[in-house]
């Protein structure tokens, strides 16, 4: 067995209940691929994805992963993993559980669900589906459904060590504060976007899973 292992510690806020109830709220009746349908890329809103839109794949692979806030007592957490490093796609990077939807998947939340299971061991039995994020698009040829369940602890994980090495969790009220988001630009085709780096201690996320995280960050603040 492989427990999950917390970074760092920050000193939780007073009312988590008030967070959990806006995430509630925020996500409440959303569906695959809702939010007007648009996908967003690296976190950016639609209206500036289009710009890059001649880049991206024009049939990508439908996949989907699961953004797990572990409900802990002292504070809600987000549990990310690290991928194994000899990997054909993304190697080494911290992302969410997930994969590509395969035929005998329903949809979006059986694949995230059931890559969760596979990847990590964490049963769906302690997954609360709260609702999802917009599609994003990532240019390795993918279009990510982000599936966001609360989950209640309790679990133990398994880890597909030819998938995974390791798994941590981290402070959801971390992630969610401007001042722990790195901006840094970045070249695409002949244009520039900024994108963001969220460091946590020795780690960096970055990449489409610091995308989403700042897609959440935007939809909770509006």
């Amino acid at each position: 067995m492989n427990p999950s292992k917390p970074g760092p510690k920050v000193a939780p806020a007073d009312d988590e209940g008030s967070l959990r109830t806006h995430i509630r709220a925020r996500l409440a009746g959303t569906r695959p691929g809702a939010h007007g349908g648009e996908a967003w890329l690296a976190g950016l809103p639609p209206e500036l994805t289009t710009r890059f839109h001649h880049l991206l794949p024009t049939q990508p692979t439908p996949a989907a992963v699961l953004v797990p806030i572990v409900d802990r007592h002292e504070g809600l957490t987000v549990l990310f993993t690290q991928r194994a490093a000899d990997l054909k796609h993304h190697p080494g990077q911290i992302s969410f559980p997930g994969g590509r939807l395969e035929p005998h998947d329903v949809d979006a939340l059986a694949a995230a669900l059931r890559e969760t299971e596979e990847e990590i061991g964490l049963a769906r039995r302690f997954v609360e589906v709260v609702g999802y994020l917009p599609d994003h698009l990532i240019i390795s040829g993918y279009r990510v459904t982000p599936v966001v369940g609360f989950v209640q602890p309790g679990f133990e994980l398994t880890l597909d060590t030819t998938e995974v090495t390791e798994t941590f969790e981290v402070p959801l009220r971390f992630l969610l504060d401007p001042a722990h988001h790195k901006g840094r630009r970045r070249l695409l085709g002949e244009g520039e976007i900024e994108v963001y780096d969220i460091p946590f201690g020795e780690r960096n996320i970055w990449g489409a899973t610091a995308g989403m995280l700042m897609t959440l960050y935007r939809l909770l603040r509006e």
